[in-house]
């Protein structure tokens, strides 16, 4: 029996990001505002995280709001009409609704109907699980213009008294549109998990225990201990490899841009990594916190607000947290 030869589709040979978008949640939230119910105090707070402020959401505003808005800033910015983007992945951890997906009703909302559209859930390394994701998928010829959001309202899952992660979190969305380039745009990732640290960040409970009454409603919890000691040493490594697979060193990098967990993790990846003072380092965890999926592409829409001459140049972004789950990747900033 004769088989038919099947035909695979090609795409570009490169990729980049084309632009960014950002939507923080309506809300400034100071330390002073959450440190009754954690016993504790704005100087414990700054010296443990750095951070001073978080953005937070008002009831009304939903993640596929903010990720509907980050969005519409992307394409806006990209050159590329919305009816152009066939693939719309949306990283998060905080959708409240197992189904459908964010990402099918972002895609209708910002006008990108009928693309393929689903959400990703890598927790703080989900951003760079989807642009990994955006980036194969347009090489591969299954998708020409990918629409790539990291979206948080990480205030739905959290409990106020929760003294291990509770005041770090915040509330947004990142978007970037990412389509065919001329020129390699976006390096190979090093990425990962392990699983057998899984307890050390996630939720407290199934929603099967909520529905049984067994349980409270779900929040987020960590061992932070466990969390820092993880993202401080074994992480430093990661972002290392990521450089060598980009075939560049840290002197090559305008900018180093790492999940937005904490200031003194932040401090330390740089050190580690030997920056060169020229390599500004991302910081936007001291007003706008924890924001997991959302927390490089608003930090990166932030740098390259506040510094437009690192347009064109290259920069080393690194997500970690639940699963435990990692991505790195060296990229073009547009």
């Amino acid at each position: 029996m004769t088989t038919a030869t099947l035909t695979q589709s090609q795409g570009s040979q490169f990729t980049r990001i084309y632009s960014y978008g950002a939507a923080r949640g309506d809300l400034i939230v100071p330390n002073s505002e959450l440190i009754g119910p954690i016993d504790s105090s704005d100087e414990w707070i700054q010296q443990r995280t750095g951070i001073i402020t978080r953005t937070r959401a008002s009831a009304g505003v939903s993640a596929i709001d903010l990720a509907t808005e980050a969005a519409t800033e992307a394409i806006e910015k990209s050159g590329v009409h919305a009816d152009q983007i066939d693939l719309v992945i949306i990283a998060t951890i905080s959708n409240v609704q197992q189904s459908p997906s964010m990402a099918t009703v972002v895609a209708d909302r910002v006008g990108a109907n009928p693309a393929a559209a689903y959400d990703a859930n890598a927790a703080c390394a989900g951003f760079s699980y989807a642009v990994t994701q955006a980036d194969a998928l347009i090489r591969t010829g299954a998708a020409h213009y990918a629409l790539v959001v990291g979206a948080e309202k990480l205030s739905d899952v959290v409990d106020p008294t929760d003294r291990s992660i509770s005041f770090l979190l915040g509330d947004g969305a990142g978007a970037v549109v990412i389509g065919p380039s001329d020129t390699p745009g976006i390096a190979a990732p090093v990425w990962g998990s392990d699983g057998s640290k899984a307890d050390a960040v996630g939720m407290n409970a199934t929603l099967t225990e909520f529905r049984d009454g067994a349980a409270p409603w779900p929040t987020l919890r960590q061992e932070g201990q466990t969390v820092f000691r993880w993202a401080v040493w074994d992480m430093a490594k990661v972002a290392k490899k990521a450089l060598e697979v980009a075939g560049i060193t840290s002197a090559d990098l305008a900018a180093f841009i790492p999940h937005q967990a904490n200031m003194r993790i932040i401090d330390e990846f740089a050190k580690q990594l030997k920056l060169p003072e020229s390599v500004i380092v991302a910081r936007d965890v001291a007003r706008t916190g924890n924001t997991s999926a959302a927390s490089i592409p608003l930090a990166t829409h932030a740098l390259l607000q506040e510094h437009p001459e690192l347009s064109g140049g290259l920069a080393l972004q690194i997500g970690f947290g639940a699963g435990l789950a990692f991505g790195a990747q060296v990229v073009v900033l547009p």
